[in-house]
């Protein structure tokens, strides 16, 4: 089935993942069927929400019955096109990236880091989870690895410079941890993570002490 992704908003398909994380929790406590209802107490996303999300795609679930667990997780990861094992480079070994190479959530969307790079001569070379750290100097050889998805985990002032260098390579998406706006051809997609900037926002809605 082919869906009209221009005519589906933004918010939608970022919860998406958000509900595959919650099918698979219910799945793992041993449920094979699941309201919007239950599925809502997983994810903290309204019922209502969940059922209008869903409806952009199709229909899912019956009345009463609810949804089968294992049918609408395939059906999303087929949405979000995650039925195969996407490959991921990241560039940065820092205390950032590092802790991103290690991180094991990355398997339940089929996600797998397969390549590392950084500038620092005492970390090119080292392996962290059996991935050997490259010279980033070497990233345009990328292109033979066929490696869909960038991570950007460098300095502010190499990140423009990093992402322009992954489109190069062939990737066709970049995920950007570092604190600024990169411009990528209109084919990339790009997702920024700014942590500091989101912290950011807490204390306008902490009491006043």
């Amino acid at each position: 089935m082919k869906f009209k992704y221009r005519r589906i908003p933004e918010e939608t398909i970022r919860r998406l993942p958000v509900y595959l994380r919650g099918l698979l929790f219910s799945s793992q406590m041993g449920h094979r069927k699941i309201s919007s209802s239950e599925l809502a107490e997983f994810v903290g996303v309204n019922s209502c929400q969940i059922r209008k999300d869903l409806s952009y795609f199709g229909e899912f679930g019956k009345r009463g019955v609810g949804y089968d667990i294992e049918k609408l997780a395939k059906e999303i990861r087929n949405i979000l096109k995650l039925g195969t094992v996407r490959k991921a480079v990241l560039v940065g070994a820092g205390n950032l990236g590092s802790a991103v190479l290690t991180y094991p959530g990355f398997k339940i969307y089929n996600f797998a880091i397969t390549a590392a790079f950084d500038a620092d001569p005492k970390k090119i070379g080292k392996k962290v989870r059996d991935i050997t750290i490259e010279d980033v100097r070497n990233i345009a050889k990328l292109k033979k690895r066929k490696i869909d998805l960038g991570i950007i985990a460098v300095p502010q002032a190499d990140a423009q410079k990093t992402a322009d260098e992954l489109v190069k390579a062939g990737v066709k998406a970049i995920l950007n941890f570092s604190p600024c706006y990169i411009t990528a051809p209109k084919r990339i997609k790009v997702v920024t993570i700014d942590i500091a900037m989101d912290l950011a926002r807490l204390p306008y809605y902490m009491p006043v002490s």
